[in-house]
């Protein structure tokens, strides 16, 4: 593994919460390796109805690492286990 990781945040524009994870994320650039998409859930039905009021949505590679806050552990527990692989 590159050590490089995928992150995704599915969040809703005007959503105060989704802005805060964002930004503390963005924070933690210099401690991770990562490029960050953001996906807005109201562009798509399906996500819409999947996440709906749990945004923001912390996800990699298809697994859910949090949600309504960062949870740095979480996060740094993530990273951990990916470059073990």
């Amino acid at each position: 593994m590159s050590g490089r990781a995928a992150l995704t945040v599915y969040v809703r524009e005007y959503c105060h919460l989704c802005h805060e994870m964002v930004a503390a994320i963005e924070a933690l650039r210099p401690d991770y390796v990562f490029d960050l998409e953001l996906i807005d859930v109201d562009d798509d039905a399906a996500l819409e109805q999947r996440y709906g009021n749990l945004v923001p949505v912390l996800t990699a590679n298809g697994e859910e690492i949090c949600h309504y806050r960062l949870d740095p552990a979480a996060l740094d527990a993530y990273f951990g286990k990916i470059q073990a692989v």
